[in-house]
């Protein structure tokens, strides 16, 4: 099944300020997932497995890059054994890069928000509105509330990715020219 997220994500110099108002505002905690997701190269979108300690899927996404607020279409399948469907999409499609981060993620209703350390790359925020628990969220429901926490957590224009972590990676190991 389909469903649609409205996602920002930007670069965070101060990820306790941002923890903190989202507990003051009654987010609830999950956890902290060490994830790893494993891209896979397809002609279309973004095909990736993430295996965690707390989420494990495999999803195909596509979205633009933009800065702000973009729409991703996607399709998730849970997934129980990562390490055998890594090695069957690795032999069939071939891996494109692996992101390795470590994800403190929350929730406040249909808003999942992400506090990410990626190696190489930095801290992160990922604010991602969805229709997943309640389809009648329209794109524009959606972007409202993605609005509303960016001014919260105080993201400048200029702190805003348009880029996913696995093209920052794919950039970083490019050859200068």
């Amino acid at each position: 099944m389909a469903f649609i997220n409205i996602e920002i994500k930007a670069k965070c110099f101060r990820p306790e300020k941002v923890e903190a108002f989202l507990l003051e505002n009654g987010a609830k905690f999950i956890g902290l997932d060490h994830q790893k997701d494993t891209y896979f190269k397809v002609p279309n979108g973004r095909l990736k497995l993430r295996q965690g300690n707390i989420e494990n899927s495999l999803i195909y996404y596509d979205r633009p890059d933009q800065q702000g607020p973009k729409q991703s279409d996607f399709s998730l399948a849970k997934i129980a054994d990562g390490p055998a469907l890594e090695e069957v999409l690795s032999r069939s499609l071939g891996i494109k890069v692996v992101v390795d981060k470590y994800r403190k993620i929350f929730y406040i209703d249909n808003v999942k928000f992400h506090l990410d350390e990626v190696p190489g790359l930095g801290s992160f925020v990922e604010i991602e509105a969805g229709n997943l628990a309640d389809p009648s969220k329209t794109v524009e429901d959606l972007k409202q509330q993605c609005d509303r926490y960016l001014s919260a957590f105080e993201v400048a224009a200029d702190d805003l990715i348009h880029h996913s972590y696995s093209d920052m990676l794919l950039a970083k190991e490019a050859p200068a020219s």
